[in-house]
């Protein structure tokens, strides 16, 4: 058998959002919203998965919107590269979802909770070693809780969770090692099909139950997600190189006039063009320098 990576924002949707996916959502949701209890026992698709309608690769995300048994909303999202004013799309998303539910001149009390479950393939909370946060309104200094039942704000971070296949204790396990490692499954081992909403996940998941289409599009999203995250590498590295090249290219210029006294701007100007290996070999080298002579006949080498 071969797997598609449920990390993967269509995948993601395939299997979580089409319409035979509502066993699989409900069983999902109670393990990551609810600690495995069975709070939710029904709950509605909304815009339910259809690769038909799927006219361009060029959005950021997809999400998942439910509406529980209990009127409330549920936004999901798989996010599987950090981007910008990333937190402020999920404060967005989830005050969106809120006061969507109001036309003009409606009565508050018609407003149902919204929980907003977001699941990055990266870190996001650094301080917290949890997998599974969880936030709701509180004071400050006090902790005292208001709109608790209102707005809440869930974060699963995959990164952070380091069980292997026989340590799975918990549906919740259960469910964060299908979404991290699924991709690198043979087969449907004994410990997840035992879970009948995991089983029929990994059914979905399964290359040979997928259209030509679907496959197609999960293809074409799963290569383009791996350019944006080698973009994202790429340009840490840069960042990173230009941040020594600055420390290297201070530290040097300030030596050089401590020792021959101000260094006239057209040298500066040389060194600031230099690599940052000749840039970190000048730092040896001018060692050896007896006047700024010898800087001027480095340079000229």
């Amino acid at each position: 058998m071969r797997f598609i990576s449920p990390k993967i924002d269509f995948a993601f949707k395939k299997i979580f959002g089409s319409e035979q996916s509502k066993e699989i959502l409900i069983s999902f949701l109670n393990a990551i919203i609810y600690d495995g209890e069975k709070v939710i026992e029904s709950l509605t698709i909304n815009n339910p998965y259809n690769p038909g309608q799927i006219t361009s690769l060029k959005e950021t995300y997809l999400d998942i919107k439910a509406v529980l048994n209990n009127g409330s909303i549920v936004v999901i999202e798989m996010q599987v590269v950090r981007v910008s004013s990333f937190n402020k799309r999920i404060a967005y998303n989830l005050a969106k979802a809120y006061s969507n539910q109001l036309k003009t001149g409606e009565d508050y009390l018609l407003l149902n909770p919204v929980i907003a479950v977001t699941i990055t393939d990266f870190i996001l909370l650094k301080e917290s070693p949890e997998v599974i946060n969880k936030f709701i309104f509180q004071e400050e200094s006090t902790k005292v809780t208001i709109l608790e039942e209102e707005l809440r704000l869930i974060f699963v971070e995959l990164p952070k969770f380091k069980k292997s296949l026989n340590e799975l204790k918990s549906l919740s396990d259960k469910w964060l090692f299908f979404l991290k490692e699924t991709a690198h499954l043979q087969e449907i081992p004994e410990n997840l099909g035992s879970v009948s909403e995991i089983k029929l996940a990994l059914n979905l998941a399964n290359q040979v139950n997928m259209t030509l289409e679907e496959f197609e599009i999960v293809d074409r999203r799963g290569m383009m997600l791996q350019d944006e995250r080698g973009k994202l590498t790429y340009a840490e590295e840069k960042g990173r190189e230009k941040g020594k090249f600055e420390q290297t290219l201070t530290l040097i210029v300030r030596q050089l006039k401590k020792r021959f006294g101000e260094i006239p701007d057209a040298i500066i100007n040389q060194i600031e063009t230099l690599s940052l290996e000749n840039l970190e070999q000048l730092s040896e080298d001018f060692l050896d320098f007896n006047s700024q002579e010898d800087l001027e006949n480095w340079l000229k080498k």
